[in-house]
């Protein structure tokens, strides 16, 4: 036999005959092609001008959200040194505390519902992040979803406070922080995650610049 009829050694799918041998080869060749195809298509970074009219939403958002952070953490900060202690309602400390988580409440509800009503149906048209099944269930988008959920441990604080306010009980701290923990973790979640969804690269995939001027925050 010559040499030009002996199969090249170099190759490890040709000097093989077992496919069980050159299955991971070509599946190793095949992922390194995609990788390259889906880096071909890959637009360039945004910069400059194009990259803060595409991140004016999430840039916007992020200022309602760091407000909410920081009311948060005042109260939640309140609730923990007071080491489950009880405070008169009555009392300047206590009626203090009350009125804040009460606005804290009432100004997220008013923020949800902007967005509910006027930004998140315009960001449906495209993106399925906005996207509500028009029955609150669970085919709603998971942003949606979370603010039913935060929704509900808002109803139940509000309802503390108020009995507080009204005199029906005594603040607790303790009670006070175990409301809060009951949607402090999807709340946070949430204020990330809107605005990660607004950033630049993402809100590139579905509008141009001059939607996104129009889309109103």
């Amino acid at each position: 036999m010559s040499s030009t009829d002996t199969p090249s050694t170099s190759d490890p799918i040709t000097s093989s005959s077992d496919p069980k041998d050159t299955a991971p080869v070509l599946e190793e060749r095949q992922n390194e092609e995609t990788k390259q195809e889906k880096d071909e298509k890959k637009p360039p970074p945004l910069k400059g001008a194009e990259f803060r009219v595409y991140n004016r939403l999430a840039e916007r958002m992020d200022v309602f959200h760091a407000h909410f952070r920081t009311a948060w953490n005042a109260l939640w900060a309140a609730a923990c040194a007071g080491n489950g202690s009880k405070s008169k309602s009555s009392s300047r400390g206590g009626r203090s505390i009350i009125n804040d988580g009460l606005a804290f409440v009432a100004q997220l509800e008013v923020h949800h519902n902007i967005e509910e009503t006027y930004i998140f149906p315009i960001l449906a048209r495209r993106m399925p992040e906005f996207q509500d099944d028009g029955k609150g269930g669970k085919k709603a988008a998971e942003l949606l979803r979370q603010h039913r959920e935060i929704h509900e441990g808002m109803e139940g604080m509000r309802k503390y406070l108020r009995s507080c306010r009204d005199g029906e009980q005594d603040l607790d701290m303790a009670t006070l922080k175990s409301q809060m923990e009951n949607w402090g973790t999807v709340l946070w979640t949430h204020l990330d995650q809107e605005v990660a969804t607004l950033g630049a690269e993402n809100m590139r995939k579905y509008w141009t610049v001059e939607e996104i001027r129009r889309i109103p925050m």
